[in-house]
């Protein structure tokens, strides 16, 4: 299942995304207990991740000790180097918000080997989901996988012409990333496509040309990695503002889009 929200701006957008976010946690609490999340990294989750730390109305409706937080993907970096996705994930939300520190599952970057980084987290996961959460054909499956996608359509670490793409075996990988000549920490596509929500969150002016290609390009045309993000029982849900969204203006029928406004 495929749904689309379009926010008048990003300050907006984030409290879309904070109202999906406690809505999905509400869902796997009230289901299973607790709630898994997989973050992104990036300016649009930062803003997410500042409103559910300090918003009052969000941090009453959720439990910290009932959320347990995975990422998405991670450079290979220290965790308090300037470009850590943890780094930005502790400041704007786990240290404001006092999440529990067993609760918060981060990507050793520290390592000097990427590949064993890969294999340290994967390890990591495979311990917490296989005692008492269902796997799905050996993979996980998130309650909640937050992603994005950059103006040259990759998702997590997941870039164009990168080995990653065709990844089928492994939960994460070291991802070789030509542009910045350097190794990604990434989830890959099987675990990206076995969760039971996936938000996409997208905000900025730099973003429109990709949207308006991917979201013209029929399902069997995957031109970018964002468009192998595909479900396979889950809900992929698109979070905009108009401006990453305005060149797709009229090029969706209204059956397939709810606009906020």
């Amino acid at each position: 299942m495929n749904d689309i929200d379009v926010a008048p701006d990003a300050d907006a957008l984030a409290h879309l995304a904070a109202q999906a976010f406690c809505s999905s946690a509400a869902r796997a609490i009230a289901q299973r207990g607790k709630f898994t999340i997989a973050l992104s990294g990036g300016r649009t989750p930062k803003a997410l991740y500042e409103l559910l730390a300090r918003g009052a109305s969000y941090q009453s409706s959720l439990r910290w000790e009932d959320v347990y937080f995975f990422f998405g993907d991670e450079r290979h970096v220290p965790p308090d180097h300037v470009d850590s996705n943890f780094r930005m994930a502790n400041e704007a939300l786990f240290k404001p918000a006092s999440v529990p520190s067993e609760n918060i599952f981060r990507v050793h970057g520290e390592l000097p080997d990427a590949d064993e980084a890969a294999a340290f987290y994967q390890q990591a996961m495979v311990n917490f989901f296989s005692p008492d959460l269902a796997l799905e054909d050996g993979f996980p499956v998130f309650d909640l996988i937050l992603l994005g996608t950059g103006p040259d359509g990759h998702t997590a670490s997941l870039f164009p012409d990168s080995s990653a793409l065709t990844e089928r075996k492994n939960w994460v990988v070291a991802n070789w990333v030509a542009k910045f000549a350097s190794r990604r920490i990434t989830l890959t596509f099987p675990v990206l496509n076995r969760a039971r929500e996936v938000l996409i969150l997208v905000s900025g002016e730099d973003k429109a040309t990709i949207i308006k290609d991917v979201f013209g390009q029929p399902d069997s045309d995957l031109r970018y990695p964002i468009q192998q993000v595909a479900l396979r029982r889950g809900r992929k849900h698109w979070l905009l503002d108009r401006a990453a969204y305005h060149l797709v203006e009229g090029s969706l029928s209204t059956m397939d889009l709810q606009t906020q406004s």
